[in-house]
């Protein structure tokens, strides 16, 4: 008894600390959510402060920043056209705003081909089988191209979980921007406090509105600061808004009336989304409840007739 009493008192105690743990677990990481967006915004208001205090003559004996030596790397590496920018621009839809990240993508689209093609050459030679050339050579330029395309698809799907991200929680960032503006609070402080409230839900659209409001607030250029915006989310919302803020300084006409369509249509878009995933969830369910679903239903109405019928069988 005292040990079953003792065992009960252990799992008693197990249950309530994880309870306790799943219910502060969510308040912790949205604090965690919170600073490492603060972080994030401070690092780019101190790198836009030292960027404005740096005289516009610097001798070649001065230390350069990372960001200047990647704009001369990236000078010189011109692959027909403006790759090396469509490179940087991926890296930041993909939420990798280091400076030397373009150069560390360069590198492994040119050492991973070789590391995959190694890894099939030893394959090769491991096989007892005697493989024809033709066989052999599929395989290592398989190898080779799955190494060079690796990079690249990594960073696209990178690149749209934080879009869909994005275009999930912006509708309701630009209704909290509307009423802001509505109130008669600037555009800088509506981006940096609307940045604040939604860190909690959506840190990637934290992140990206953060840097947005201290851009703009740093530079003189808005419309610099809306495109910039535009081309690091790279999504079509993102590009909608920077384009509808633009016209609207451009031509006098009213914010709040732009953010207000601007909401509804990006409101419209996630909802179309929604019913075509709806739409498209049917044909994708028929393949498991064919391979899953149907032999248990099978099992469960015929089981029991076949128990019956086995056990007739041998009673006779």
């Amino acid at each position: 008894m005292l040990e079953n009493e003792m065992l009960i008192t252990i799992i008693s105690a197990l249950v309530a600390a994880i309870s306790f743990a799943a219910f502060a677990l969510p308040f912790l990481n949205k604090e965690e959510k919170k600073e490492r967006y603060r972080s994030v915004i401070e690092k780019r208001r101190k790198a836009l402060f030292e960027a404005s205090k740096e005289p516009k003559i610097i001798k070649k004996s001065d230390n350069v920043s990372g960001a200047e030596s990647m704009a001369g790397f990236f000078k010189v590496q011109k692959f027909g056209g403006d790759m090396a920018e469509r490179i940087r621009d991926k890296m930041l839809q993909a939420g990798m705003r280091s400076p030397t990240a373009p150069l560390k993508f360069m590198i492994a689209q040119a050492v991973l081909p070789l590391v995959f093609c190694g890894i099939a050459m030893l394959f090769i030679s491991g096989v007892e089988k005697e493989m024809s050339n033709s066989m052999v050579l599929l395989i290592l330029f398989g190898a080779i191209l799955v190494g060079y395309k690796l990079p690249d698809i990594l960073v696209k799907n990178q690149a749209m979980k934080r879009q869909q991200e994005i275009n999930l929680s912006f509708p309701d960032s630009l209704d909290m921007m509307l009423i802001c503006v509505q109130g008669g609070i600037g555009l800088e402080q509506t981006v940096d406090r609307v940045a604040a409230e939604v860190a909690e839900h959506s840190e990637v659209l934290a992140e990206e509105l953060g840097i947005l409001s201290a851009e703009m607030a740093m530079l003189n250029d808005r419309r610099k600061a809306l495109q910039d915006f535009a081309r690091r989310v790279g999504s079509g919302a993102a590009k909608s808004f920077a384009t509808a803020l633009i016209q609207a300084e451009q031509y006098g006409t009213s914010v709040s009336q732009a953010l207000r369509v601007m909401s509804e249509e990006l409101r419209d878009m996630r909802m179309a989304a929604a019913e075509q995933k709806a739409a498209a969830l049917p044909p994708k369910l028929t393949v498991p409840m064919i391979v899953f679903f149907l032999p248990a239903l099978f099992i469960v109405i015929l089981g029991p007739a076949g128990i019956q019928a086995s056990a007739a069988g041998v009673g006779g």
